[in-house]
C-alpha cells in the first residue's frame, strides 16, 4: 500500500480526493495540509510516497512547495492537482520537480491512473493538457520560456499586476502609486502582453499561482 498526502486548501476538495483514493486497497491517505508550508513539514514527518498538490495556496503556493520538497523530501513524489491550465504554471510546476499533473475536471479513474503511473517511476500529464504543451514536454523542450514568466516583468509592472488582481481599477492604481491613468493603462498594456494574458481573471489567475496574493484576495472591476 502506497502513502499519500492530500494538499489543498479546500476541506470539501480533500474529502472528495480521499475518497476516490481511498475505494481501492492500493493507497492510504496518512496526513493532509491546507498550505504549502504544512505540506513540506507533513511530508517530512510522515514521509509519503506521493503528495497530491494544489497550486493555489495560501503562503507558499504549490509550485514553491513542490520545490521545496524536491530539496527537503527528494524521495516524495509530487502529482499537482488543480484548476490551473495554462502553459506557465504546467511548465512551471514540472521545472518544480512534479512528476505529474492532473486538473481538477478529471475523472476519478485518471488521477487514479496517474497514481499509479508516478508510484511505479513515471511521469503522467492529464488529458486537459494541450497537445502543444505535451509534444514539448516529451521532446525535452522546456527552456523555450526560462524562469517564471513573471521575470519579464519590471518592478512597476509587478506592482500594477498585482494591484489588478486584487481587483483595483486604473483610477485606484493611478490613486496608489501616484501615475497618470494613461501611465498605469500603459503599465497594464504592457504587463499583460508579456505574461499572455487578455483580461483581469487571467491576471489574477497568475497570481495566484506564483504566489503573488492569496486565494480571496481577488475581486472584480
Amino acid at each position: 500500500m502506497l502513502d499519500i498526502v492530500l494538499v489543498d486548501d479546500h476541506r470539501l476538495v480533500r474529502d472528495g480526493i480521499r475518497g476516490i483514493i481511498e475505494r481501492g486497497a492500493e493507497f492510504r491517505v496518512v496526513g493532509e495540509a491546507g498550505s504549502g508550508a504544512e505540506a513540506v513539514a507533513l511530508c517530512k514527518k510522515t514521509q509519503p510516497h506521493i503528495a497530491v498538490m494544489d497550486i493555489g495556496l495560501p503562503g507558499m503556493n504549490g509550485i514553491e512547495a513542490t520545490r521545496e520538497l524536491q530539496r527537503q523530501c527528494p524521495a516524495v513524489k509530487v502529482i499537482i492537482l488543480t484548476m490551473y491550465d495554462d502553459e506557465s504554471s504546467i511548465v512551471g510546476a514540472i521545472r518544480g520537480g512534479a512528476r505529474g499533473y492532473v486538473l481538477k475536471r478529471a475523472s476519478a479513474a485518471e488521477l487514479v491512473d496517474a497514481l499509479r503511473t508516478v508510484a511505479g517511476g513515471g511521469t503522467y500529464l492529464g488529458s486537459g493538457v494541450s497537445d502543444r504543451l505535451l509534444t514539448r514536454v516529451r521532446s525535452g523542450d522546456l527552456e523555450v520560456r526560462k524562469g517564471s514568466p513573471l521575470d519579464s516583468l519590471s518592478e512597476r509592472e509587478l506592482q500594477v499586476m498585482r494591484m489588478v488582481a486584487e481587483g483595483k481599477s486604473n483610477k485606484d492604481i493611478s490613486g496608489l502609486l501616484g501615475l497618470g491613468e494613461q501611465t498605469i493603462r500603459s503599465y497594464r498594456k504592457t504587463m499583460m502582453k508579456k505574461l499572455h494574458v487578455s483580461n483581469a481573471a487571467g491576471v489574477t489567475r497568475l497570481a495566484l499561482a506564483f504566489g503573488l496574493m492569496e486565494r480571496g484576495e481577488g475581486g472584480s472591476q
